[in-house]
């Protein structure tokens, strides 16, 4: 019998990462200001690497939301392979030549484009979707921010967020006829 309910256990686990950073600062910043010696110095250093972590932690979980929606989402050593009872596809990282974020219908979705392959459209909520972050992040010239800001000023509209620089004459041209 659990005496927590299943939302607050749900958000806890999705937040442990930050819960852990910060008891990691805690016992930093407790060191720091008791110490003396070299836990003095080691207090300020995990203290600093706390922070930081607190902060990666924190845009991953601006990031990954809910997970209630179709489908179900797993990155494997670069590949993005997306399950669904409809639709479902696989995406090499290395091979995406376009990242969107489509925000127009009841669903947000990311659209993953590559050549001579269908678009892959992953709902934003579905399980597992938490993961893209850092499968998109490791793409050349794509920020953390940039992605948080795309999920937040998409409202309503679909938004390119990354796009492979050898292609751009070929995908704008794409962008235009799929919308």
């Amino acid at each position: 019998m659990s005496f927590v309910r299943p939302e607050v256990r749900a958000t806890l686990f999705r937040v442990r990462e930050l819960i852990v950073a910060g008891l990691l600062g805690l016992i930093g910043l407790y060191w720091g200001l008791t110490a003396f010696g070299v836990l003095f110095w080691l207090g300020w250093l995990i203290l600093a690497a706390a922070v930081l972590l607190f902060f990666t932690f924190l845009q991953r979980v601006w990031f990954g939301g809910r997970e209630d929606g179709p489908g179900y989402v797993e990155v494997i050593e670069g590949q993005i392979t997306y399950y669904s009872s409809e639709t479902g596809g696989a995406v090499a990282v290395r091979e995406l030549t376009q990242l969107m974020y489509d925000a127009r219908g009841r669903e947000p979705h990311w659209v993953l484009r590559q050549p001579q392959f269908p678009d892959l459209s992953i709902p934003a909520s579905s399980k597992g979707a938490p993961e893209l972050f850092d499968a998109f992040a490791a793409l050349p010239g794509l920020t953390a921010e940039r992605l948080l800001q795309a999920q937040r000023r998409a409202k309503g509209n679909a938004l390119v967020i990354w796009q492979r620089e050898s292609n751009l004459a070929i995908d704008s041209a794409r962008v235009k006829d799929h919308f």
